[in-house]
């Protein structure tokens, strides 16, 4: 950059306060997600400022890192903006303010960096700049990706080069942190969240983010590279780390709340006093303690505990979405008698300080919390103990009230469960895996349309599998995610995605670019079909319910799965609309030729005449509703399709699916693939039926799960997002609100009450916000009002009956 004279306000400390030219004023072109400017320079040229790391370390080795840099000012800035990144993560503070928590989670390719204003937490004279960059190393979550230990921070807007991160920063490893592996963890199950922290308090820099703190034998920081933007460098495509992009996503939401109650003491008395921190509990000199404490409601935090005292003490911090009897079952997740925790867990090691807060670097998923308190020769003093609760920050905008006042109960569960399986991505799970998978996302992503209308985080993870494909046409199974896993249906369901965002959302330039990686996808699946006409042998985890074993209907492995080839067909069927919509008619008519192949293959073998039911195979041993629901959801059972294959009556969706829910000897299922065995039974005109369907959520908040399972009991997972579909379902198929144009350019409303008297539901939308009011007037009729956002336009359909919709409120009354 041009140089110019000496900005007016500010003088970098470093040793000593230095004089410093600073650099002319960019020019700033784009808006970072934060509404802050970004240089257009930054998004295509190397950076000013450089990564930094601590000058000795191990980059690739476990480690706890701080860096600070002094900063003189005369006045407070109107504006102060830095971009900012790490690996694998960062805490930035101003002043000892946390400020910023990042990066946004990726990959190396698309390394995110956040845009922040510390305007407003400067002051005129001394103030500091600090971060804490932390690397999991070997135990860092599947999730996570890394590079080496780096952190860097580039000037923007009304802050000069200055502060650029070099090698005059200050930095020091935090000796205090020692990693606790998996393997130390008393709880049986995939988790791969990362490691529980182990913190002792007398090797830990108190106050090393205050401007106060002397950091003079800190030692200088080492270069490592300029940051590099995604679009760079021009010279030789060459660059081997951390390829930057800005952030996409918000910051993540943040409250502070409180544990609603003691629930068991040992060793200590404790009340319920001490949770508000006004009531500080004392466990005495050489005592052993447990207190369990209850959140009341799942939820993910940074659990805070602040202490004084204590020297020689040992605190272990234990996390558990539910307490287990002694045959490792949960049961009521309300009751506690004869049951234990287990899970995760912290330990703190108190240094005798006064007022130590202990709070772990990531947060943990919790309802249950145990404290194990082990003191030496001094009494432990606990003045406070509550947590920052951290989701995605989406907003309750729809709504849904109906006579039934269960739903409402289910709607609270669902949308909790939601939220807490939404951070920086989608998670499967927060308690175990905190992976994005796409059969998940899929179901959460629609979640997140009908009840905030935020659709970022669903760009950003259609984005995130599209960045997964490798050479043979494959997405991941989820990702981001440093091991890699093949699902072959749930790439499938990428396409499916992919559909949902252009139905719901006016964005062709983002849809178009993935119609060339749907064609990788389909022609992967496309060689694999042989002789017989359907999906012959397929490698990877063909993993489609629970319900199955292992997840894998027959026939996914060694070939013929009705399911797998429908799984195929389904998306095939919305291949072809993308395509033929993006003029790709060619690739629009491969697709349709493909899917009516593989469902005349099905039809020809797999159709069981007597049973009136699709088998799992052709050699029809094995039944299921899933192949039944594809064969809805794929248009299958029609009288002009099976009538040459042996079958007896006219065969309808409706027929199918009567059959399907009344035959107990049908593979079933699980929370998962429910969401499409709704969506056929709205297809095949059972909609009315869908509410006899939640018993099953029923039994789960009978059971006192606070957020709904990954399966049912014995189920490893008390928090899946998979299972929240009843929140869509209750907006798109009990008040049948769903878009009937791409881009929701026009709205098909085609209620299906059941037994239900009344029903109000709202429904954002892109132009303003859908509305149905309704109330049934004998046993046929229905009145009410619906309100469509000004010039959208629709259709309502009741019984039959069709009435055109225009913007605004318009009355109904149907006999």
């Amino acid at each position: 950059m041009k140089q110019k004279a000496l900005h007016p306000h500010l003088v970098i400390g470093w040793i000593a306060c230095l004089v410093l030219v600073v650099g002319a004023v960019p020019t700033y072109g784009q808006t970072s997600v934060s509404g802050l400017p970004i240089a257009p320079d930054l998004l295509q040229d190397p950076w000013p400022a450089q990564w930094i790391a601590p000058p000795e370390a191990d980059g690739q080795a476990f480690g706890v890192y701080h860096f600070r840099r002094s900063v003189e000012l005369e006045a407070r800035p109107d504006s102060f903006v830095v971009h900012t990144s790490g690996d694998n993560r960062y805490q930035l503070f101003v002043n000892g303010i946390l400020v910023r928590k990042g990066p946004s989670r990726g990959e190396i390719p698309h390394w995110r960096f956040e845009t922040t204003d510390l305007a407003p937490h400067l002051q005129p004279g001394t103030n500091v700049i600090a971060a804490v960059v932390w690397n999991f190393a070997e135990h860092r979550p599947v999730a996570q990706h890394t590079y080496e230990t780096g952190f860097i921070l580039q000037a923007g807007a009304g802050a000069p080069p200055a502060v650029n991160t070099d090698g005059r920063w200050r930095v020091t490893q935090n000796m205090a942190y020692a990693p606790i592996p998996r393997r130390a963890m008393a709880i049986d199950g995939y988790l791969v969240v990362g490691p529980g922290e182990d913190v002792r308090g007398g090797r830990y820099p108190w106050g090393w983010t205050k401007v106060e703190f002397d950091d003079s034998d800190w030692p200088q920081a080492r270069t490592l590279r300029p940051g590099m933007p995604k679009a760079g460098p021009r010279a030789t495509g060459i660059y081997a780390a951390w390829k930057l992009v800005p952030r996409s996503i918000p910051r993540m939401e943040e409250q502070r709340q409180r544990f609603a109650a003691v629930d068991r003491t040992r060793g200590v008395d404790a009340t319920d006093g001490f949770l508000t921190g006004g009531d500080p509990l004392v466990i005495p000199a050489h005592t052993e303690a447990t207190l369990l404490l209850d959140q009341e409601r799942l939820t993910t935090a940074y659990p805070a505990f602040t202490m004084s005292g204590g020297t020689g003490s040992r605190v272990k911090v234990t996390y558990g979405e539910a307490l287990y009897d002694e045959g490792g079952r949960k049961g009521n997740r309300d009751t506690i008698a004869g049951k234990t925790i287990r899970g995760y867990h912290d330990v703190f090691r108190p240094d005798g300080g006064s007022g130590r807060t202990f709070r772990p670097l990531w947060w943990r998923t919790f309802r249950y919390v145990q404290l194990d308190i082990t003191t030496g020769p001094e009494p432990l003093r606990l003045t406070d103990v509550h947590s920052i609760s951290t989701m995605y920050p989406f907003e309750e905008n729809a709504s849904f009230t109906s006579s039934d006042p269960t739903l409402g109960r289910i709607w609270n569960v669902g949308w909790r469960t939601a939220r807490v399986c939404a951070n920086e991505t989608y998670f499967d799970t927060p308690y175990w895996e905190q992976l994005q998978y796409v059969g998940d996302t899929r179901i959460q992503a629609l979640i997140s349309l009908y009840v905030d209308g935020d659709d970022r985080l669903m760009r950003k993870a259609i984005r995130a599998y599209d960045h997964s494909r490798v050479s043979e046409g494959l997405t991941a199974s989820r990702y981001p995610s440093h091991e890699e896993q093949f699902i072959g249906p749930y790439s499938l369901l990428w396409i499916t995605m992919v559909h949902d965002y252009w139905m719901h959302r006016d964005d062709p330039a983002f849809v178009r670019s993935f119609l060339t990686p749907i064609r990788g996808i389909v022609e992967w699946y496309a060689q694999h079909i042989d002789e017989t006409g359907l999906v012959g042998p397929v490698p990877w985890w063909n993993f489609v319910d629970w319900s199955y074993e292992t997840g894998i209907p027959p026939g996914a492995d060694d070939g013929h799965s009705t399911v797998i080839s429908l799984q195929f067909a389904y998306v095939l069927d919305y291949a072809a609309e993308l395509a033929a919509a993006f003029d790709r008619a060619s690739d629009a008519r491969y697709y349709r030729t493909l899917s009516a192949s593989l469902k005349e293959a099905v039809r020809s073998r797999a159709w069981d005449a007597e049973r009136g039911l699709l088998a799992d195979t052709p050699a029809q041993e094995t039944f299921s509703q899933h192949a039944n629901i594809l064969g809805v959801l794929t248009g299958l059972f029609e009288e002009r399709n099976l009538a040459a294959r042996g079958a007896t009556q006219a065969v309808t969706d409706h027929d199918v699916m009567e059959r399907v829910l009344a035959d107990p000897s049908l593979v079933p299922a699980t929370y998962y693939f429910s969401f499409y065995l709704h969506r056929a039974m709205k297809q095949a005109g059972l909609g009315d039926r869908y509410i006899e369907q939640l018993e099953p959520w029923r039994e789960m908040l009978a059971r006192g799960l606070t957020t709904f399972a990954e399966e049912p009991d014995p189920t490893r997972s008390d928090s899946h997002a998979w299972s929240a579909h009843p929140n869509y379902h209750m907006l798109a198929l009990i008040a049948g609100i769903r878009p009937s144009a791409p881009g929701f350019a026009a709205v098909r409303i085609a209620p299906a009450l059941g037994p239900l008297d009344a029903v109000e539901a709202t429904v954002p939308h892109p132009e303003g916000a859908i509305r149905v009011q309704l109330k049934r007037t004998g046993s046929e009729g229905l009145r009410g009002q619906v309100t469509l956002p000004e010039g959208l336009a629709g259709t309502f359909e009741w019984q039959g009956q069709t009435i055109a919709l225009d913007g605004g409120t318009q009355p109904i009354d149907l006999q």
